[in-house]
């Protein structure tokens, strides 16, 4: 049945208001991640582009009153159109939740440091707390982690405990500060050269970033002497890669000294990948890492 020309016309203008809605909307999501990122242009002009492919709405509906089309067939028109804008729609939203999450993501994180990149005094992580004591070689000592790395930490040592495994940290955070103390009291004890060989200038530590811990067990204590022959290191290698951590200078690196351990948290997903290639964090290029910051703590 051919509908009459006043009700296309209510038709068309009822279509044009949830077009005009649709519209309203893909304007909200223009203004809600203004100054997220760099992308954010390509991303207007994607909405513009789709704000024009609505207005075609309007011109399917008046070319079925000159093709004489039943109300039917205008409806299956308009609705194929409409559900082409809702997937570009929810494309851009998705994009947009990226976005937002990238730009509350400290990018430094996932930074290769170790003489190659460089924390000012200033820099410290948005949020540390307190490891539980219950995690700690020496109890009376309080050590600080990134809040979001926590839980992984916590996770892997209830494991470990499960397994039977007799380990602890023995050192995490240390500040801007507090390493170029360290660094200043190793060179005083070892001399410049031997120093250089396995402790970090300020600046240069990857414990800045408050994602890498130190771990010991009851027989190696502080000295470290021996930690790559217990069986503590053994599990950390066959299971830290499951909750995110990796080993920052394994043997033959071109860093530092062999140091077992050291480890830092930078996120299941690449801890996983470069297992599975059988890579080492400063394997890859920056810009290879960089991919894997917006899953960090996922």
């Amino acid at each position: 049945m051919i509908f009459s020309r006043d009700f296309k016309r209510t038709f068309i203008l009822i279509i044009f208001l949830v077009v005009l809605g649709t519209t309203a909307l893909s304007v909200y999501n223009v203004t809600r991640i203004k100054n997220i990122t760099a992308d954010q242009e390509t991303q207007q002009n994607k909405i513009i582009s789709l704000e024009d492919k609505a207005n075609d709405i309007e011109t399917i509906l008046l070319a079925a009153e000159e093709k004489n089309l039943t109300l039917e067939e205008a409806l299956e028109e308009a609705r194929e159109r409409a559900e082409d804008l809702e997937d570009q729609f929810d494309d851009i939203d998705d994009t947009v939740g990226s976005l937002e999450k990238l730009s509350k993501t400290d990018a430094e994180l996932l930074r290769k440091y170790s003489k190659v990149s460089f924390l000012n005094e200033n820099y410290a992580p948005s949020d540390l707390s307190n490891i539980p004591s219950s995690y700690v070689f020496n109890s009376d000592r309080t050590y600080k982690i990134h809040t979001e790395v926590l839980p992984f930490l916590e996770d892997m040592l209830d494991e470990a405990e499960d397994d039977n495994i007799d380990i602890s940290v023995i050192s995490a955070f240390r500040s801007f500060g507090d390493q170029s103390v360290l660094k200043g009291n190793y060179t005083v004890l070892y001399g410049a050269g031997s120093a250089n060989q396995f402790s970090a200038d300020q600046g240069f530590s990857e414990h800045q970033l408050g994602t890498t811990v130190d771990f010991t067990n009851s027989a190696v204590g502080a000295t470290f002497s021996g930690f790559a022959q217990t069986e503590a290191y053994s599990w950390l290698k066959n299971n830290a890669y499951k909750y995110g951590f990796v080993l920052s200078y394994p043997e033959s690196n071109s860093y530092y000294q062999f140091e077992p351990w050291h480890w830092r948290f930078v996120g299941e997903r690449l801890a996983k990948d470069l297992r599975r290639n059988e890579n080492d964090f400063y394997d890859l290029t920056q810009r290879e890492i960089d991919e894997y910051l917006i899953r960090l703590f996922d």
